[in-house]
């Protein structure tokens, strides 16, 4: 199922071609789709369309990875939250503009969370000089010759 939606990505990023350049509203079997506070259906499809695909890979690469620092992740994943929103909100002029300061209580403490466990991580144990004289040793003996 994954592999279909990355499949599809970049179809639904050019799916805004199809739209109407010259139309305000758009008929389609799935309803009417109007342009709200753009100029055109097109623009609005491409501004939708973009925020989504967007969404959509962040979000998949998110809950895919395994790594300590996915949370980071949630950091563009936030930022492209708030920018859908704004294209699907009728209140709003300046798309974009605003959207990281909207979204900063949500960053700030993932952010925290990350240098907490970077520098926990970090910090030197003896476990951690063991194993990387271990890693040195593996690698040496990759490199040789004597395998």
């Amino acid at each position: 199922m994954i592999s279909i939606l990355l499949i599809t990505t970049p179809f639904l990023f050019y799916l805004y071609t199809y739209a109407p350049v010259d139309s305000k509203e758009w008929d389609t079997i799935f309803g009417t789709i109007s342009a709200r506070k753009f100029n055109n259906v097109q623009m609005y499809m491409h501004a939708l369309f973009t925020k989504v695909t967007f969404l959509l890979l962040t979000g998949i690469w998110f809950l895919t990875s395994r790594n300590w620092w996915k949370y980071a992740i949630l950091i563009p994943l936030t930022m492209f939250l708030f920018q859908l929103i704004g294209v699907l909100s009728y209140e709003l002029d300046y798309i974009d503009n605003f959207d990281f300061w909207y979204s900063l209580p949500i960053i700030l403490p993932i952010l925290a969370f990350l240098i907490y466990i970077s520098y926990r991580i970090s910090k030197n144990n003896p476990d951690s000089s063991d194993l990387m004289s271990e890693v040195d040793k593996e690698i040496k003996k990759i490199l040789s010759d004597d395998l």
